[in-house]
């Protein structure tokens, strides 16, 4: 479990801002494999690469398989639909698509045998790293405790010369090395006199043979679940489909020690035993049968409604409104490019995108669906 709850008592101002500012240009997602000067008037060459970097866990990880038409459903999905459009109904009365601020930035590196200057494969670019950092713990949580095995997690890390962490007082950040399947997750991230710190996060090595979670304690989000999983990234826009399942933050949750895999802990906070609490971890889908292309709906909307029907989402954490998470613009604005999501979302705010949504039509699987046996 993350150890505290999640501050987001501004996340809405600061992330309707963030994801209006700026300007847009495809270029910043131009499919190439073709190596590129890190500056923002090189043109990648355009190859048919339909490579994703971002499915870096085993080809059997829950994140990348789909839901059944046919498959049975949560005998309280009734009642946890409605908890959810109460939510989101409460507090605002819309979805955000956090871009700027709580939605990590995700950096690829290549450790070894990598180009002198940033790599594109597909749209995402690939940073060259030529020496790893030790990054230090902040005990931001007055813990007055260190853990070891987390220290020992965070040595030669290969964080990029000017990455940077997300705006917003949770600072996520991850990192993932090509050369070695490695991914690093970052909570409460800073730079201070060129030293790296982090309050709390984790890593998974040999991430292809990984089902697509932190081991407990670790990670970044409440329930263990990485960002790199779930984060809708402006490579998947571009394509015009999503292909996995898609974090989902809620304000209410069920307790704490109430949780479903793929979760391994929760943040949820039910002190008055509010009935029909949906637990983290819980996988939720729009109902397969809703005529998608029928409905008055975004582009980008009508993108993450197919991509819910077949792929779903998983509720992976707590915060001050119902949203969900893009990659973090830093990822493309360190190699040159403009920030990709006024263009992608039509010059629409972020909390627009997912306007006339059908939240009423979801569908909650049961509990800890999908679980092997």
């Amino acid at each position: 479990m993350r150890q505290v709850l999640n501050v987001f008592a501004v996340l809405l101002l600061v992330t309707v801002l963030g994801g209006c500012g700026g300007g847009g240009g495809n270029e910043a997602i131009a499919a190439t494999t073709t190596p590129t000067t890190n500056s923002a008037s090189a043109t990648p060459a355009v190859t048919t690469s339909s490579i994703s970097l971002y499915r870096v866990f085993s080809p059997q990880s829950f994140w990348y398989q789909p839901i059944p038409a046919n498959a049975p459903l949560n005998p309280n999905s009734a009642a946890y639909t409605q908890n959810l459009v109460d939510q989101i109904q409460t507090h605002y009365n819309n979805v955000n698509l956090n871009t700027t601020s709580y939605a990590a930035s995700i950096y690829f590196v290549q450790t070894n045998g990598g180009a002198k200057d940033v790599t594109w494969v597909d749209g995402t670019p690939v940073y060259p790293v030529a020496k790893t950092v030790n990054v230090g713990f902040n005990d931001c949580q007055n813990k007055g405790w260190t853990d070891p095995n987390l220290i020992a997690q965070w040595q030669n890390v290969p964080i990029p010369v000017g990455a940077k962490p997300a705006s917003g007082t949770d600072s996520e950040m991850s990192i993932y090395d090509l050369s070695t399947h490695t991914l690093w997750d970052f909570w409460v991230m800073s730079q201070t006199n060129g030293q790296w710190q982090a309050c709390w996060g984790g890593r998974i090595q040999n991430t292809t043979q990984n089902a697509g979670m932190f081991p407990n304690p670790y990670g970044t989000t409440a329930t263990g679940l990485p960002f790199i999983g779930g984060e809708i990234s402006a490579e998947d826009l571009a394509k015009g489909q999503i292909n996995h399942v898609m974090g989902i933050s809620l304000v209410n949750a069920a307790t704490w020690n109430v949780f479903s895999w793929p979760a391994n802990r929760s943040d949820g906070y039910n002190p008055s035993n509010a009935p029909n609490q949906i637990p983290e971890g819980t996988r939720l889908r729009l109902d397969p049968s809703v005529n998608v292309d029928a409905l008055n709906l975004t582009p980008v909307g009508r993108m993450i409604a197919k991509a819910a029907q077949t792929y779903g989402f998983v509720i992976w954490d707590k915060a001050g409104a119902v949203s969900l998470r893009m990659v973090n613009p830093n990822t493309y604005t360190l190699a040159g490019k403009p920030d990709p999501y006024p263009a992608l979302f039509g010059g629409m705010a972020s909390w627009q995108v997912l306007q006339n949504f059908p939240w009423n039509k979801m569908q909650f699987m049961p509990n800890n669906y999908g679980q092997p046996n």
